[in-house]
């Protein structure tokens, strides 16, 4: 069994016993000592691999807990609609995959958003019909609440003017009553029922480059989330176990479970958390509303465009319901929330079931809210006494800043809290929701800490007071989310006896201007003591 020795280094172990070191030894799978040089290399003994880290940087693998894994590593080999600056560009991308591909097969895109166009403009299945029509083709919208259908994929899903509203979605129609080929939330899923199924080699092979992808960025564990309806289950639950049973899984990965398949799981006997170091069953996941950018999401008060006041994706009778069997079986959940009326709802609800709770019972790790985008200060106080866990991803301020200041103008104050949830004691993690956006962690951190988009705008940021310090937005990447899912015992830190899951960086984040951290590049990771990805200096290890 090899021993590797990272030197001359500024590694920031996030262990508040010795925060500080220069030098850290690996030894199989863990970490075997971590201080000065001369101790460390003592330790390893003459037989150690040794590297120079030249006064590098080192931290704690990162996690991102909130990412749609499963579709992720599979929406990259689809169209890419992100950075379209027209709806001209947009078709004219779609038109180019069409010619390329034998009619009548599947088109599916990605990555659109109609408020980053020079003209905004929702698109409908007419403009699809103009450049693929004999391809039946869907294409989601960035934040994967709403897509649109063309005329075939509408008449093969069955989708017309007498079909009805699915549960926990919209078809919108025109002022004949039409399908427009716009599809929210649920009504996604009318088309996503009849899409041809990925064989599980595509599947596997998929998910194995997108392992190696977040190596290059530093990530070592996911939390892999299930859309809503969950309908990708099956597929996804099956896929990570395979590469589990094959020794193929270089990721520490929880596996979500649609909130669909609460009774089964209870049947079954699952608890959140089964598993091994690489695999575990993660939380159940629930949706009380949309998204801020489709307009879906329920707020309590009207937008300012008009467009409503959201929508509410399920009774939350419903969903205390689900919350109670859930937590007297041993499994979390994790809800979807992102308007400031969800929250005031999810924080009634967890605080009914706090004080409800017999002794002993209740998963190993706490309840989550999953985005949080806007909550009241009294509903992050309620959380905050009822135990409940915020999984946030900082990047999608920067997308929607401008975008909630003409939605919502001065309750944008109330939008990504991220300051008010740390002081007032709620665990708060962070994660990408790729591939909704970027799974980069550095973009991450840097919104978290500035609230500005790369350009530096607005000076100062956006709604300042809420901006975390560095330290703080590297915590809800490690240490923070190792301990929000109960394995800040073998994991989120550096210390010895811990897993070997660290990474090494091009600049210390800790040292550096706050506007150079979306830049900041990883040059080594280290996953259960193998080293995963290598570059620069260290490339060929």
């Amino acid at each position: 069994m090899s021993t590797l020795v990272l030197r001359n280094g500024r590694i920031h172990t996030l262990d508040p016993n010795q925060p500080a070191a220069t030098a850290l030894a690996v030894h199989g799978r863990r970490i075997l000592a971590v201080g000065a040089d001369a101790d460390v290399l003592d330790a390893a003994g003459p037989r150690a691999t040794v590297l120079d880290l030249e006064g590098r940087a080192v931290l704690p693998g990162f996690w991102d807990c909130h990412i749609h894994f499963y579709d992720w590593a599979l929406v990259r080999f689809r169209l890419d609609l992100g950075g379209c600056a027209s709806l001209e560009d947009f078709l004219a991308r779609l038109g180019g995959r069409a010619v390329h591909s034998p009619l009548g097969e599947w088109i599916m895109g990605h990555n659109w958003n109609e408020n980053a166009w020079a003209e905004p403009r929702m698109p409908d299945r007419r403009d699809l019909d103009g450049v693929a029509p004999d391809h039946p083709v869907i294409l989601w919208r960035a934040d994967l609440h709403l897509a649109v259908a063309n005329s075939l994929a509408l008449r093969l899903a069955g989708i017309d003017a007498d079909t009805p509203d699915p549960p926990k979605g919209a078809i919108a129609r025109d002022e004949h009553g039409q399908p427009t080929g716009v599809l929210l939330d649920g009504g996604i899923n009318l088309v996503k029922a009849i899409l041809p199924d990925p064989s599980p080699d595509e599947v596997a092979h998929a998910m194995e480059l997108g392992m190696a992808a977040m190596h290059r960025l530093g990530i070592t564990a996911v939390h892999d989330i299930r859309l809503m309806g969950g309908l990708e289950h099956r597929s996804a639950f099956g896929a990570w176990q395979r590469l589990r049973e094959a020794g193929r899984i270089s990721l520490r990965a929880f596996a979500a479970l649609p909130g669909e398949r609460l009774e089964e799981a209870v049947a079954l006997g699952l608890r959140t958390g089964l598993g091994d170091d690489y695999l575990r069953v993660g939380a159940l996941k629930y949706f009380t509303d949309g998204s801020m950018g489709a307009r879906t999401a329920w707020v309590l008060e009207p937008y300012l465009d008009g467009s409503g006041s959201g929508l509410c994706c399920m009774p939350f009778e419903e969903i205390r319901q689900c919350l109670a069997t859930a937590d007297a079986n041993g499994l979390a959940v994790t809800v979807h929330a992102i308007g400031d009326r969800s929250g005031n709802a999810l924080a009634t609800a967890f605080e009914e079931l706090a004080r409800a709770r017999k002794p002993g019972q209740g998963p190993p790790i706490p309840h989550r809210v999953e985005h949080a985008q806007m909550l009241r200060p009294e509903d992050i106080a309620r959380l905050a006494r009822a135990g409940v866990a915020v999984s946030a991803q900082p990047i999608h301020l920067v997308d929607d800043m401008d975008m909630i200041d003409r939605s919502l103008g001065e309750l944008g104050r109330h939008c990504y809290p991220f300051r008010s949830l740390v002081e007032a004691g709620v665990p708060l993690v962070f994660g990408s929701d790729a591939p909704v956006a970027d799974p980069n962690p550095w973009l991450g951190v840097c919104a978290a800490v500035t609230r500005a988009r790369p350009d530096g705008a607005p000076e100062g940021g956006w709604h300042p007071a809420q901006r975390l310090d560095v330290a703080q937005a590297v915590a809800a990447y490690t240490s923070s989310a190792a301990k929000a899912y109960g394995l800040d015992d073998r994991l989120g830190s550096l210390a010895p006896g811990k897993l070997a899951d660290l990474v090494v960086l091009d600049r210390d984040p800790l040292a550096v201007d706050a506007a150079e951290l979306a830049g900041t590049t990883v040059e080594l990771t280290v996953f259960d003591g193998a080293v995963r990805h290598a570059d620069g200096d260290f490339a060929g290890l």
